[in-house]
């Protein structure tokens, strides 16, 4: 049924067919509801009165009451002028400036008249002064200056804008008005129907009452009202809570109904025993003893795959944690119980990489792994295609190519994805059609997620960590130094690579500049190869042909070429655990989720390993922060955090791809994780009462679920 608050935004007094335009294409605006949840960004106190000796430069804004006393004119080339009012709070004088509108000022504003003035005081020609002040007319500020004279110069709402719908005339006090038109509307429509005989509530509660009064919350209509126009801090910061909550909750209440669904909706392969390929590997071929966390992970997994249901787990742990051993265990377990399993991993090289891991910890086992990558063709690849539907082939390590649609397995029991982000949901979920019964699935990253995030972004999956390093790994030391000082880093990492190790070299390539960061990586390669002229390079960059690149890669993975100067194509994809020294060019241009995946290159052998940050000396407080950041920990999930927190969640590098972002309002993931991991408490608590979300008891949170789900959030992304 529909409501007042979808009523187009057009049938609201004061918005034209223009503005209507405005708010629709700028700001998003395009109903009574739309407009009714565009919550202000920040607010102005203009409780305060000030006198204008009382006033400093430290002081954001001020608020005065006074009169003008005279304008000045002050001509500025062809057309235009500084308008210059002399303002008097009856004792002091101060200036108002307008560096454009003249015509406007002079016929709105007249000497002698009252007026409250409010803006950010500067200090021009030894005096005060405002540059383009708001100004309300001061009638209603008598003497006696009442609490209801003072009410509406509380604490005023601003509104997110963009420069286009400035520059049309929408102003932060243009919404205000608005959305004070549109309560009173609301509150007439309301009464109205209340005369007429009829119950009718434009500010539907849109949460069950045991909720709200468990939780402590307020009532949505006090919350709308109050987020716009506060009658104080209190009140503000019980609407924030409220609005927060709610929109985390259906985020919340969204993702584990599908996850409940489509455990319902596929049952999964049952690994009822645990059998001679897993115990002769844990016995006699376990190159170390597993970490506490990795036989955590190992039996969460052990519990998954015999319970019936679809394993679908994101197994989270820093470079070097051992994420592969377990992926091998997993894969063991779905050999002992007949069936076979699949490695995908993003680059060619990186999935050389773990069937040669994958070969060398399992020794002479009778376990067939295969390769299957771009550059397995013709009767090798037609031979490799055989083996995987006669049911030979046990362990099938490759790249995207996993998943196209020719290639058939016997019986596919576990898939394993690693870095889940390079993929995306859309490829993950075609695994499920290589079986009748889709096959467990196992995502691992190595990219940090916090918690509060992982449960947002990757919802419908259950999350394992492995949250300490095999014994024997020495953390990497990260310094930070000046460009100045290479001379004598250079003659560091020459005695380094002396001793037998490996370096990188990193530049960045950032997509809005990419011609001058390749010029700048040029640059950097044959100064390199100056400073080190008895030492063999490499060069890698995304602009180069694949098979060049490779070649490159090989080269340096071999030990043919002891430095490789690169960008960040090999933030993801390379072991080689003689590279002991990472050096990152210019780190100041880095993202700290980034700078941590390329420090993760190095630390991967029994030697002490460094990660040098390498910057101007002309830094910014939050750049400075970032590097101190980097070089106190080596905590991937410490760094995730604070870069979650400086960043925000729709832009962290390495974790959430294009279109995963979706829009929250109000809620922060980064800054209410206790809100998230309340919202997440009670959406499983609604799901355990009602597992088939029917009950008429939480109906409301299911209409209200349908009308979310056809707004433009992208619900899908979610899960």
């Amino acid at each position: 049924m529909s409501s007042i608050l979808d009523n187009g935004i057009k049938y609201l007094p004061g918005v034209g067919p223009q503005r209507e335009k405005i708010f629709r294409e700028q700001l998003n605006i395009n109903t009574f509801g739309d407009l009714l949840e565009y919550y202000p960004y920040k607010y102005m106190d203009r409780s305060r009165i000030y006198r204008i000796s009382e006033i400093t430069t430290e002081m954001p804004y001020v608020q005065i009451v006074g009169r003008i006393l005279s304008f000045e004119t002050f001509p500025m080339g062809a057309k235009k002028e500084r308008i210059v009012a002399h303002f008097t709070d009856g004792e002091s004088i101060m200036d108002l400036t307008w560096f454009n509108g003249g015509k406007y000022v002079r016929q709105s504003y007249v000497i002698g008249h009252p007026y409250v003035v409010f803006g950010k005081p500067t200090v021009f020609n030894g005096r005060y002064n405002i540059v383009q002040p708001d100004i309300d007319n001061a009638e209603e500020y008598n003497d006696s200056n009442t609490e209801t004279s003072r009410k509406s110069y509380g604490m005023r709402p601003c509104y997110p804008l963009t420069e286009k719908a400035k520059k049309r005339g929408i102003s932060w006090k243009v919404i205000e008005k608005l959305v004070r038109t549109l309560f009173d509307k609301l509150n007439e429509v309301e009464k109205l129907s209340a005369i007429k005989g009829f119950q009718f509530n434009p500010f539907k509660e849109t949460l069950p009452l045991d909720v709200i009064e468990r939780l402590h919350l307020i009532g949505r209509r006090e919350a709308l009202e109050n987020i716009h126009f506060p009658t104080s801090t209190q009140s503000l910061e019980r609407a924030r809570i409220r609005l927060k909550f709610e929109e985390l909750f259906f985020v919340q209440l969204n993702i584990l109904r599908y996850a409940s669904n489509r455990r319902k909706k596929y049952k999964g392969n049952i690994f009822s025993r645990i059998g001679n390929a897993f115990n002769t590997f844990y016995y006699d071929h376990l190159p170390f003893s597993l970490t506490e966390a990795q036989k955590r992970v190992v039996r969460e997994i052990r519990k998954d795959v015999g319970s019936g249901r679809q394993m679908n787990r994101l197994l989270q742990g820093d470079v070097g944690s051992g994420k592969t051993l377990v992926a091998l265990m997993a894969m063991l377990m779905a050999k002992d119980n007949g069936y076979q399993a699949c490695m995908m991993a993003p680059t060619e090289i990186l999935a050389e990489q773990h069937l040669q891991t994958i070969k060398d910890f399992l020794g002479d086992m009778p376990v067939r792994v295969e390769l299957l990558t771009g550059i397995v063709k013709g009767k090798r690849r037609e031979a490799v295609m055989e083996r995987l539907v006669d049911g030979s082939v046990d362990i099938l390590v490759g790249t995207h190519a996993i998943i196209e649609d020719n290639v058939r397995f016997k019986n596919l029991g576990i898939a394993v994805v690693d870095e889940q982000h390079r993929f995306g949901v859309a490829q993950r979920a075609k695994m499920w059609g290589k079986n009748t019964n889709p096959p467990h699935v196992l995502v691992m990253t190595a990219t940090p997620i916090p918690r509060t995030l992982a449960m947002t972004l990757y919802g419908d999956l259950d999350v394992s960590v492995i949250d300490e390093l095999p014994p024997g790994r020495k953390p990497i030391k990260t310094v930070h130094v000046f460009d100045s000082q290479l001379p004598s880093l250079y003659n560091k990492i020459h005695t380094q690579i002396m001793e037998g190790r490996q370096a990188y070299m990193v530049f960045p390539l950032i997509e809005e500049s990419e011609k001058s960061d390749l010029k700048n990586l040029e640059q950097g390669y044959l100064s390199l190869c100056n400073v080190f002229p008895d030492l063999k390079l490499s060069k890698v960059h995304g602009k180069m042909k694949p098979s060049d690149k490779e070649i490159e890669m090989r080269k340096f993975t071999h030990g043919e070429t002891q430095i490789l100067v690169a960008t960040t194509v090999i933030e993801v994809g390379v072991n080689v655990p003689n590279a002991s020294v990472m050096v990152i060019f210019d780190s100041h241009r880095f993202g700290l989720s980034q700078l941590h995946q390329l420090r993760g290159r190095v630390g991967r052998g029994a030697s002490q390993s460094y990660c040098i940050l390498v910057s101007t000396n002309k830094l910014s407080k939050e750049t400075m922060n970032r590097i101190d950041i980097m070089c106190d920990t080596n905590d991937g999930f410490r760094i995730a955090e604070a870069d979650l927190k400086m960043r925000g969640p729709g832009d962290l590098e390495g974790t959430i791809q294009s279109g995963m972002a979706f829009d929250l309002k109000i809620a922060d993931i980064a800054r209410d994780g206790q809100l998230v991991q309340m919202a997440r408490d009670e959406a499983s608590r609604i799901i355990e009462q009602d597992p088939e979300c029917c009950s008429s008891r939480y109906s409301m949170l299911w209409n209200r679920l349908a009308e979310l789900r056809q707004t433009d959030i992208n619900w899908s992304a979610i899960s």
